[in-house]
């Protein structure tokens, strides 16, 4: 196994997001069972709406997260211009060291940016994630039949791991704390839109970043628009130890 490249994965902060929709976030709140009053750390800040969408239309209270203040410059301007200050904070975090209470949130989610290794990732997210409290994560998944050879090592050299496929990222999400509740991926379609974007924004990129991610697109488009490794989004909700597991939905 490979030494890991930088974290989080580098990524346009004005492109489109995987996961980004306001259909996506109302799905995940579904799931949470999120309410007025829950308290969402939203990690990740950008051109999506879920600060907003779960603050006013569904009267959470969120913490729109980011390691950059110019990323969360935007969230803090919609939020003045909608007068949503009592309900979304916004704020500048480390990664190493979040700086949250343990068990602060009901819910966190992280669209379209990996932030984390997985395994450092679900450990240190689980700390501030309320008991029964749900997780939506964003990581590269191995999708398709085949994934050639040159995705496979590139993603190994950025992930300090091969890409999993979808059954085994649920099952690092049971490994590391969590009962696994659902995951989806994108499809070719998508990402090929989701890389179309991303690229018309490089142009400004740190040199070392852009690189990496038109590596990331080219390897891609060498499969001739059949993705070998997509992005997933990761449904988890926490689980504490001896818990039992849910009752089977199989009725003989």
């Amino acid at each position: 196994m490979s030494p890991a490249g930088p974290f989080p994965l580098y990524y346009p902060g004005d492109a489109r997001r995987a996961f980004g929709s306001d259909e996506s976030t109302r799905r995940f709140a579904r799931v949470a069972q999120l309410e007025p009053g829950s308290r969402i750390l939203v990690l990740g800040c950008g051109p999506i709406s879920a600060p907003v969408l779960l603050a006013r239309d569904l009267g959470c209270s969120v913490v729109a997260a980011d390691t950059e203040d110019s990323l969360l410059t935007l969230v803090r301007e919609r939020v003045r211009a909608l007068a949503l200050g009592d309900r979304v904070e916004t704020r500048r975090v480390d990664l190493e060291k979040l700086g949250f209470p343990e068990g602060e949130f009901d819910a966190i989610l992280a669209q379209g940016r990996v932030f984390y290794p997985l395994g450092a990732g679900l450990t240190a997210l689980r700390r501030v994630l309320a008991k029964r409290g749900r997780i939506g994560l964003t990581f590269p998944a191995r999708v398709g039949r085949y994934t050639a050879k040159s995705a496979l090592e590139f993603w190994e050299r950025r992930l300090g791991m091969q890409p999993l496929l979808p059954r085994e990222l649920l099952g690092e999400l049971e490994s590391h704390g969590y009962e696994p509740e659902s995951v989806e991926t994108l499809t070719d379609l998508e990402l090929d839109t989701l890389y179309r974007d991303v690229e018309s924004r490089l142009e400004n990129a740190p040199a070392a970043d852009a690189e990496l991610m038109r590596q990331e697109i080219a390897i891609h488009r060498e499969q001739n628009g059949k993705a070998g490794v997509s992005y997933a989004f990761l449904v988890g909700r926490r689980k504490e130890p001896g818990e039992k597991p849910p009752a089977s939905r199989d009725r003989g």
